[in-house]
């Protein structure tokens, strides 16, 4: 008797999931259309090649086009114009960046997506410069405009980034360019947790990993992380031995700052205090808390908005996250 019922039962969900693949593609085809469709005049000016060309009689001109890049006198700059290392790194970036087409495109893409998530928020304008390599401040985001440093984005074999460490060369590419604008944007929609748990540090940098799912559809997820694809490989291969070393230690709960150095922030690879350190890349505790945010919005009907806030426990117990094997 239950063969039969189940003979009858089989067709009727093999077609129930096939009408609900059907209807998440089309679901999912309809937003990118809506997307697809949002206006966007993106203003964005080259102040990087303006100023490396103008000479010391096209400053006035900057300065009132540019008001607040110009704090300091005019003898500062003139100086900067005239200083060889100064002039080198502008020839440097100029060609580096003839044109600047893919990263307009790339940003267009984003500011629509953002736009059409965050409806009230102001597209600022932007603004390309140099900053003399700080890559700690290659994006700077406010209200209304939005400084890019391309002198931080040159290639990681380039000459100026000669005596970094190579985890840190190797995003100073013009590949992570976009996803380092949507890092910023992130930083400015997710609050801080409010918990000092790892847990919770991990699930708030898993949300800003997830939202990049969101403003960053077609973008390769190592892209986004800030990972080789060898490094991507390598996470997701230890998932589960990573998961279970974080319950082992009983370093969910923890409030111990260390974990921060040790699995959150930039580094050449994570520490777990075991021989295949070595092997690892860093911030796998941002990696694992975005597996967690991802298998909880796969699990529960919440608006993106409506993610940003919701508390790290909540999220963690409603995601039933089971790491890859």
């Amino acid at each position: 008797m239950y063969c039969k019922i189940l003979a009858k039962v089989k067709p009727i969900f093999i077609l129930l999931s096939v009408f609900v693949i059907l209807s998440s593609c089309n679901d999912s085809d309809k937003v990118a259309k809506e997307i697809a469709a949002v206006p966007m005049d993106l203003k964005i000016a080259r102040f990087d090649r303006e100023f490396a060309s103008s000479g010391e009689e096209g400053l006035p001109g900057l300065r009132k086009m540019y008001p607040y890049l110009f704090p300091a006198p005019d003898s500062v700059w003139i100086a900067k114009m005239n200083d060889s290392l100064q002039i080198e790194l502008f020839q440097e970036v100029g060609n580096a960046f003839r044109s600047f087409e893919d990263e307009e495109e790339g940003l267009v893409q984003l500011f629509k997506h953002i736009k059409y998530y965050f409806p009230e928020y102001a597209v600022p304008k932007v603004i390309t410069v140099t900053n003399d390599v700080d890559y700690n401040n290659r994006i700077i985001l406010t209200d209304s405009l939005l400084f890019i440093s391309l002198d931080n984005y040159l290639g990681p074999e380039h000459k100026y980034y000669g005596g970094f460490q190579r985890y840190i060369a190797h995003t100073l590419d013009r590949n992570f360019l976009v996803s380092d604008v949507a890092s910023s944007f992130a930083k400015q929609v997710v609050p801080r947790p409010r918990e000092r748990t790892f847990l919770a540090r991990m699930i708030y940098f898993g949300k800003e990993l997830y939202l990049k799912d969101v403003l960053m559809p077609n973008v390769d997820d190592r892209k986004k992380i800030g990972y080789s694809q060898e490094d991507l490989d390598w996470a997701f291969a230890n998932e589960e031995p990573m998961w279970r070393n974080f319950i082992e230690n009983e370093y969910l709960y923890s409030t111990d700052n260390k974990l921060n150095q040790r699995f959150l922030e930039p580094a050449p690879f994570s520490k777990f205090g075991l021989e295949l350190d070595n092997e690892s890349p860093g911030k796998l505790g941002r990696f694992v808390g975005w597996q967690i945010v991802r298998a909880f919005m796969e699990n529960n009907d919440v608006a993106v908005k409506q993610l940003m806030t919701m508390p790290a426990e909540e999220i963690f117990k409603k995601s039933n996250y089971k790491p890859r094997n």
